[in-house]
């Protein structure tokens, strides 16, 4: 072999660490089904009551609208995971193209941002058990499932690439089954409890039409319409940045990234638009009652409760699976501020599986706050866990679009990894040289700024989701300076 075959030591760039010691074995279709797995889950199956009752049948659009800042989101991140496949991809990415701080911020925000993903997961599992099992408290459900599934992230990152798959297609093939059976419902014209004729004209014809509440109006109860609605979707669509998490354990990024990133609008087209729009063709808007999960009740409302109780199950899959690739997440991420020397260093150890071992456990361990709030406050656990996890969210999503356009800038100058194709390259032939490029990047990371602040700007308008934005703010003050403390005592 000569010394120009010989592979590259992993380089440090800007006090940067390249792990190189996490296994690579997550292939194309594990990525495929961990990056829908991530999107399809509690925000789907059981938010989806509070969208629908914002909006009514106009929620359609606001699935579209937010599906389509969501896309271009993950676009910006998967141009960065192309190019520059690391774990921890937005920690690592706003450390090594914009700041030290920024990774660090950007780090512990996802991992908090999980962190509470995961407890408005464990807080609604007990519904799901409780459709078999009314006697059994939601703090239970939620205990069990902590140990299952922390159990399974030790096993290693291909086992918990199989697990995700498994899940995944257990929701895919229940989406799809419940979609056609609804056509079925609707084209044979079979009897509904609610006595109304299944149609997709219900749409237009019940409960005030398509556009119930407007885009934004007042009730005795709150703000409602399609522009509030657009709060709870975006809290559905959290997860698909997975993908850019996978990228340090994948096998070919350059083939696998591409191609799950633009997967995700033929999702957002069915899992979201037209398994919603299916329900609501059977079962009347406004007597969804948030009661039990909305796919649940369409099998419910046509008498075949066995199907319901499948689909009961299929839900529950759906709460684990989101679970398990959070903990995953979660785990990569403080391997990655470890490894940065943003987080304490036994969090960047891994067994002889590749498993960031202490990433795991220390993560379990703190969602198993969950179990008591649960336990204590089950209003609060899912109405403001998931209003703050929503906060959280968007600073992550705001953190990638201002990180994808100081890349740019790095990569113009020249700047860019020098195990990728940019190497060598600078000014405009460096960013034509880019693999995966976000559409129209000049504007659209502007774009989708402006449609994160109206999202807040909407938060405030509600009770629980204002609580979330003034916590958003003191956890921002909070991140700064902590990272302030860290770099005073080094």
């Amino acid at each position: 072999m000569s010394t120009t075959d010989a592979p590259k030591k992993p380089r440090e760039t800007d006090d940067v660490p390249v792990p190189a010691t996490l296994r690579k074995s997550l292939k194309n279709r594990h990525i495929q089904l961990i990056a829908l797995g991530g999107a399809i889950g509690t925000g789907l199956f059981y938010g989806s009551s509070e969208s629908i009752a914002l909006a009514g049948p106009s929620i359609l659009l606001a699935y579209l609208i937010g599906g389509f800042a969501i896309f271009m989101i993950v676009r910006a991140l998967s141009e960065m995971s192309v190019e520059d496949p690391k774990a921890g991809a937005f920690s690592y990415y706003a450390t090594r193209y914009w700041s030290k701080r920024a990774g660090f911020i950007s780090g512990w925000n996802y991992w908090f941002n999980y962190i509470l993903v995961s407890m408005v997961e464990l807080a609604v599992v007990g519904s799901f058990v409780n459709y078999w099992f009314p006697a059994i408290p939601t703090w239970v459900s939620a205990a069990v499932f902590l140990v299952l599934i922390t159990a399974a992230n030790l096993l290693g990152v291909s086992k918990f690439g199989e697990f995700e798959f498994w899940f995944a297609i257990i929701k895919i093939v229940a989406v799809i089954a419940m979609i056609i059976g609804g056509l079925a419902v609707i084209i044979f014209a079979l009897p509904t409890a609610s006595g109304i004729k299944a149609s997709f004209a219900n749409w237009f014809t019940v409960g005030g039409g398509f556009f119930p509440n407007g885009l934004m109006g007042h009730t005795d109860n709150g703000w409602t319409g399609l522009l509030m609605a657009l709060v709870v979707v975006m809290f559905s669509f959290g997860g698909t940045e997975l993908i850019g998490i996978t990228a340090g354990e994948t096998e070919d990024p350059k083939i696998t990234i591409p191609r799950a990133t633009n997967d995700i609008i033929w999702r957002i087209l069915v899992f979201y638009i037209g398994a919603l729009g299916v329900i609501m063709a059977v079962v009347p808007w406004n007597t969804i009652d948030g009661k039990s999960s909305p796919f649940v009740q369409i099998f419910d409302s046509v008498g075949i409760h066995a199907a319901a109780g499948i689909l009961n199950f299929v839900c529950l899959t759906a709460v684990m699976s989101v679970y398990n690739s959070g903990l995953y997440a979660n785990s990569r991420m403080l391997y990655s501020l470890a490894k940065q020397g943003n987080a304490p260093a036994y969090l960047g150890k891994l067994n002889s599986k590749g498993v960031p071992v202490a990433g795991v456990l220390t993560s379990a361990v703190i969602t198993a706050i969950a179990v008591v709030v649960v336990f204590v406050w089950p209003e609060f656990a899912f109405n403001y866990l998931m209003s703050i996890a929503t906060i959280a969210g968007i600073i992550n999503w705001t953190m990638i679009m201002f990180t994808e356009m100081k890349f740019r800038k790095v990569v113009e100058a020249g700047g860019a990894p020098e195990d990728s194709n940019l190497a060598g390259k600078s000014g405009q032939e460096a960013l034509d040289a880019i693999h995966f490029k976000l559409p129209f990047a000049k504007v659209t990371p502007w774009v989708v700024l402006v449609f994160l602040a109206l999202v807040v700007v909407l938060m405030c308008f509600s009770a629980s989701y204002r609580i979330a934005v003034i916590a958003g703010i003191i956890w921002l003050a909070i991140l700064f300076v902590a990272y302030q403390i860290t770099q005073a005592k080094k």
